[in-house]
């Protein structure tokens, strides 16, 4: 299980490096107008979002194989799971926006200044303070 509980937080730590800095990217696109520094940095997201893919799934995947797997966080008196759970839905939510915001960019399509930008780059940090807060802490 150890072996299971370190491969994931491998993962983890790997995921939320590219949701912390793609939107970071897209901060930078959202104030560049054309030629090459918008290529490159389209070029730099989207190496990202391809490697962002795998890490997911993996990060994902050992999560299930701890909780289905092992039963951790199962049980009557585990509230925390639950919750964390539906922190790990809007997890993957933001992962899928930030795909589509790609998109957008790429079509040159974005609406958005780069303000809001540095405001959705701030969602995957109280997402991964209230998960870890709950698995250590696990208040309910």
């Amino acid at each position: 299980m150890l072996w299971v509980k370190a491969f994931h937080i491998v993962f983890v730590v790997s995921w939320f490096a590219g949701l912390f800095y793609l939107p970071r990217i897209f901060v930078n696109l959202a104030m560049v107008g054309s030629g090459a520094g918008r290529d490159v940095l389209l070029t730099m997201a989207g190496k990202l979002w391809r490697f962002m893919q795998p890490l997911a799934a993996l990060a994902l995947g050992f999560g299930l194989w701890l909780w289905l797997g092992y039963g951790i966080g199962s049980g009557p008196d585990n509230g925390w799971m639950q919750l964390k759970l539906a922190f790990v839905v809007l997890l993957i939510a933001y992962h899928v926006a930030c795909g589509r915001l790609l998109a957008m960019f790429r079509a040159d399509r974005n609406a958005r200044s780069h303000v809001w930008f540095r405001f959705f780059n701030e969602i995957p940090v109280l997402l991964l303070l209230l998960v870890v807060v709950l698995v250590v802490v696990k208040p309910l």
